[in-house]
């Protein structure tokens, strides 16, 4: 079987990627609990559908193999004790919604199909849906008013977040935001007990049961020797550090690890929010994220000369220090909204800086954004554009949608 996991840029021609179709789980969002579950509004689910299969299909016609992560998890459950293991560390993770129904929860998760049971963690499980007549103690005829015992999980169509390829191994992420910390097990079991994966012996780079946070959308493969990490609200110099540590350890490609600062702020995200490598030498860039005269807090991390230690050299300007890490003369920092300070806060806040790219110079935007998808192609760029009325409400992009396994070197 051909080795699964091969991810050395952010632009080499795109190969396979996973995604997750919007479900129920959007469904199960209320005005009441937008801010809990990390969005801003609720999206109309047959419209964000239609948007996302347009999204899938776009990627199908440049030649992209689809994955979608609730089939790859359905197709890792494929016993009953791998089943039941998942279950009781869902229920265990969730513990906070469970109000005493732990068993009449797992009875319910466990009773029908293996999709049944994907479908119903990722949508989550309401109050209601235990029958009336299973609740034999005070405490759960008493419960709180809050609905759910498993809360649903509207972010999972953010694939990019909960881990990350890097070369040929992977980070499987602690996420920041207690609406998210489930996602990441779903890739853990993906990875041990999936038919495609499960085979191989794949490097973990960072793991979820880490004490700090990271994110994926904060994690750029820039080229096969380079990554960079955005020190971000959700991911912390504690974790990019001891990534590091890990790459340098276990691998010898991977020789520099850039640590990027950005502002600490929801329409900044992460460091794909603000900033996407395009072509071998473009980039989308918010120009908010640079302070006055382009000063920046960036920090170079190598291998230190004892073990477990790193060697840190600090920069200030993103431009020079990408030219330097990526052994360039000249670089074109393309920023959102063409730097218009009312286009690129509008375009910014829809993601206009958050492109995916297929192959070098071949990008997938959302269409919304047109003052920068216009400079985009001034620039030279081939530009995909993908409908976005409702998937831009959960506030992330193409290159949030998707969770590259697979790209063909540069």
């Amino acid at each position: 079987m051909k080795y699964p996991l091969h991810v050395t840029s952010e632009i080499g021609e795109l190969k396979t990627v996973i995604l997750h179709r919007p479900g129920r789980e959007v469904e199960n969002l209320t005005p009441e609990y937008l801010h809990r579950l990390l969005f801003d509004d609720i999206p109309f689910l047959p419209a964000i559908q239609k948007e996302h299969d347009y999204f899938a299909n776009a990627l199908r016609n440049q030649g992209v193999e689809v994955l979608y992560l609730e089939r790859l998890l359905e197709e890792s459950l494929h016993s009953k004790a791998i089943q039941e293991q998942f279950v009781d560390q869902i229920l265990e993770e969730s513990k906070s919604n469970i109000n005493g129904a732990r068993h009449n929860v797992k009875e319910y998760l466990l009773h029908g199909s293996v999709q049944d049971l994907v479908e119903k963690v990722m949508s989550g499980v309401l109050k209601t849906d235990i029958e009336q007549e299973k609740k034999v103690h005070l405490y759960e005829l008493m419960a709180d008013h809050y609905p759910f015992y498993l809360d649903p999980m509207p972010n999972l169509y953010f694939t990019r977040d909960p881990a990350a390829v890097i070369g040929k191994g992977i980070s499987i992420n602690k996420m920041n935001e207690g609406a998210r910390e489930r996602e990441s097990i779903f890739m853990d079991y993906i990875m041990k007990y999936h038919p495609r994966f499960a085979k191989h012996n794949i490097p973990t780079w960072f793991t979820r049961d880490s004490k700090f946070s990271m994110e994926g959308g904060d994690q750029l493969i820039l080229n096969k020797h380079t990554v960079a990490v955005g020190v971000s609200s959700r991911s912390t110099p504690q974790a990019i550090e001891k990534m590091a540590i890990n790459l340098f350890k276990h691998q010898k490609e991977i020789t520099k690890v850039v640590a990027v600062e950005i502002p600490k702020s929801r329409a900044f995200m992460h460091l794909d929010t603000v900033f996407t490598m395009v072509d071998y030498d473009k980039f989308t860039i918010h120009p908010a994220i640079e302070g006055p005269d382009g000063d920046m807090r960036i920090f170079i991390l190598e291998k230190g000369e004892e073990e477990n230690r790193v060697t840190i050299k600090q920069r200030n300007n993103l431009a020079e220090t990408l030219k330097e890490v990526l052994e360039l003369k000249d670089i074109v920092l393309i920023p959102c909204g063409g730097g218009d300070p009312i286009a690129a806060a509008r375009e910014q806040w829809n993601d206009g800086s958050n492109t995916l790219a297929i192959a070098p110079g071949v990008v997938m935007t959302y269409d919304r954004n047109y003052v920068s998808n216009k400079l985009l192609r001034q620039h030279g760029l081939e530009v995909i554009e993908i409908p976005s009325s409702e998937l831009s409400r959960g506030r992330g992009g193409p290159r949030c949608m998707s969770m590259p396994v697979y790209r063909e070197d540069i």
